[in-house]
C-alpha cells in the first residue's frame, strides 16, 4: 500500500469514531447536547496549539476580524448546524447506519456545483443517483423494519447536515485569503462556532443533568480522533496525492471505507444489528456509487 492510500484509509478509519463513539454515548444516556458542544470545547484547544507553533495567531485572528460575518455564517452552517444535526441524528440509527447515509454528502456536492460557478457533471450526477438508491434501501429496508418516525428523525437531519457541511466548507474556502493554511481555517471556524456550543452547554447546565465522566471522556476522544488525528491523516494522504489524480482518485474512494469501519465497530463494541439483505445491498450500491464517482474523476 503506497502512503498516500495508507495515510487516507487511516483517516477514514479515526473519522468512523465519530459516529462508534456518538452512539456509544446515547446508548449510555448522554444527551446529544453535551455530546455536541464538548466535542468543540476539546477540538479548540487542540487545534489552537497546533496553529499557535506553526503559524501564530495574528494572521487568521485578522482575516476573522476583517471578514466577520462571512466568517460566522459560513462557520456556524459548516460546523455548527452540521454537527448539531449529525449528533441528533445519532440518537435515532445505529453507527454504521449514520456512517452510511452521511455519504449522501457526496450528492449535495454534485449538486452544489452551480452555486459555485461551474456546470453539474451529468455523469457525476448518474453515481450519485447510485448513492441514493442505496441510501434508500438502508433507510427504508432497514434491519428492524421501517418505523416512520424514527426514519425521519434520522434522514432528515442528515440530509440537512450533509447540505450543511459541504456548503459551510466550501464558502469559507472561498472566502478565505490565499495565505490562510488549511489547518488555520478550521481552527477559525471553530472558533466562531464557539458561542453555539455555550449557549448549548448553558442550556445543558440548567436543565439537563451533567455529562458523565464516560461522556466527558468520549467526547474528549471524538475531539482528538475526527478532529485532530483524522484530519491530520486525511489532509496529509491528498497532499501526498495531490499532483497525480489517480492516486487522489484512489485516496478519495477510500472514503466508503468509513462505513465498513462503522459497520464492524458497531456490531463488536455496541451490538447494533447487522443489516438485512436489503441493507447489505444498500451498502454495496453506497460503495460503488463512491467508487464510479472516483472512477469519473480519474478519466478527467
Amino acid at each position: 500500500m503506497n502512503k498516500a492510500l495508507f495515510y487516507g484509509t487511516a483517516g477514514v478509519f479515526f473519522f468512523a469514531f465519530t459516529f462508534i463513539l456518538n452512539r456509544s454515548m446515547h446508548l449510555s444516556g448522554g444527551h446529544w447536547i453535551w455530546s455536541a458542544s464538548l466535542r468543540y470545547f476539546f477540538t479548540l484547544p487542540m487545534l489552537a496549539v497546533i496553529v499557535g507553533r506553526q503559524y501564530g495567531f495574528s494572521n487568521i485572528h485578522s482575516e476573522i476580524m476583517n471578514n466577520t460575518f462571512q466568517w460566522f455564517t459560513w462557520s456556524m452552517t459548516g460546523f455548527g448546524l452540521f454537527y448539531t444535526l449529525l449528533v441528533f441524528a445519532g440518537d435515532h440509527g445505529e453507527a454504521w447506519l449514520l456512517a452510511a447515509l452521511w455519504q449522501v454528502t457526496i450528492v449535495m456536492g454534485v449538486l452544489m456545483a452551480p452555486l459555485f460557478g461551474s456546470k453539474i457533471s451529468m455523469r457525476n450526477l448518474a453515481a450519485s443517483f447510485i448513492i441514493l438508491a442505496g441510501v434508500f434501501l438502508l433507510q427504508f429496508q432497514g434491519v428492524s423494519g421501517f418505523d416512520p418516525e424514527n426514519s425521519l428523525l434520522t434522514l432528515i437531519p442528515i440530509l440537512i447536515a450533509a447540505i450543511a457541511y459541504p456548503l459551510g466548507n466550501r464558502k469559507m474556502m472561498a472566502a478565505c485569503g490565499s495565505d490562510i493554511s488549511t489547518i488555520e481555517r478550521i481552527y477559525g471556524m471553530t472558533l466562531c462556532t464557539m458561542p453555539l456550543w455555550i449557549l448549548m452547554a448553558a442550556y445543558g447546565a440548567f436543565k439537563l443533568d451533567a455529562p458523565s465522566a464516560n461522556q466527558v471522556f468520549q467526547s474528549f476522544l471524538v475531539a482528538l480522533f475526527s478532529g485532530v488525528v483524522a484530519t491530520f491523516l486525511y489532509f496529509k494522504a491528498t497532499d501526498l496525492a495531490k499532483t497525480d489524480i489517480k492516486q487522489l482518485a484512489l485516496v478519495e474512494s477510500a472514503q466508503s471505507l468509513e462505513v465498513v469501519f462503522a459497520l464492524i465497530a458497531g456490531i463488536i463494541f455496541l451490538g447494533d444489528a447487522l443489516p438485512n439483505h436489503a441493507g447489505a445491498a444498500g451498502i454495496v450500491l453506497i460503495i460503488a456509487g463512491m467508487t464510479l464517482n472516483s472512477l469519473l474523476a480519474l478519466r478527467h
